[in-house]
């Protein structure tokens, strides 16, 4: 019998998928339905063809309905993701959904970059940047490829347009973890 998180899990990807196919104006399984749809919820969908990113689009506050938050991201990670042309049909048979559930972001306390460095931890903190109004995010399945600390910042601060050495009193650092799922993580 599959846990309560499998079960949110496996609709959330469903959810994710039908949605897309809509968007296509493709014929696709209906999306499975869970309890939680209905709270509200931050999400962020990712796609990836052959291990690499096709887009990737989500919430950092849950300002709407989980089941809602997840549809609506993943047609815009699949037609609106600035990074890339917007999915087509041929590519949809392709394209494997991860669903990432995001904690509500928490502000960190820091003296300077090296103690913010430390606090952070590889693998499970996703992080916001933010300078002004200058911001970015990073999920925290970006640390398998930026498993450095300062190396994870200054991606960070470069997707934010920033120099990758930049710092200043303006920099407010929050952080979050997620519950993520991904198609094929699920045994039939």
């Amino acid at each position: 019998m599959p846990t309560t998180d499998a079960l949110l899990g496996r609709g959330l990807l469903s959810q994710a998928r039908k949605a897309i196919a809509d968007a296509l104006g493709l014929d696709a399984t209906a999306g499975l339905d869970h309890p939680d749809f209905a709270k509200r919820g931050a999400s962020f969908v990712t796609l990836t063809i052959d291990g690499e990113l096709r887009g990737c689009i989500g919430s950092l506050n849950a300002h709407r309905a989980l089941g809602d938050d997840v549809r609506s991201n993943a047609v815009s990670a699949a037609l609106s993701d600035p990074r890339f042309a917007p999915l087509s049909a041929a590519e949809f048979g392709k394209v494997q959904v991860e669903v990432s559930l995001l904690t509500e972001p928490e502000f960190m306390e820091f003296r300077d970059e090296a103690d913010a460095l430390a606090q952070l931890v590889p693998g499970r903190d996703g992080v916001i940047f933010f300078n002004g109004c200058q911001k970015s995010t990073f999920l925290p399945q970006v640390w398998e490829q930026l498993p450095e600390p300062h190396m994870f910042m200054a991606a960070l601060k470069q997707k934010a347009r920033l120099p990758v050495d930049f710092w200043g009193p303006g920099v407010m650092l929050a952080r979050y973890q997620v519950r993520k799922w991904k198609e094929g993580d699920f045994k039939e």
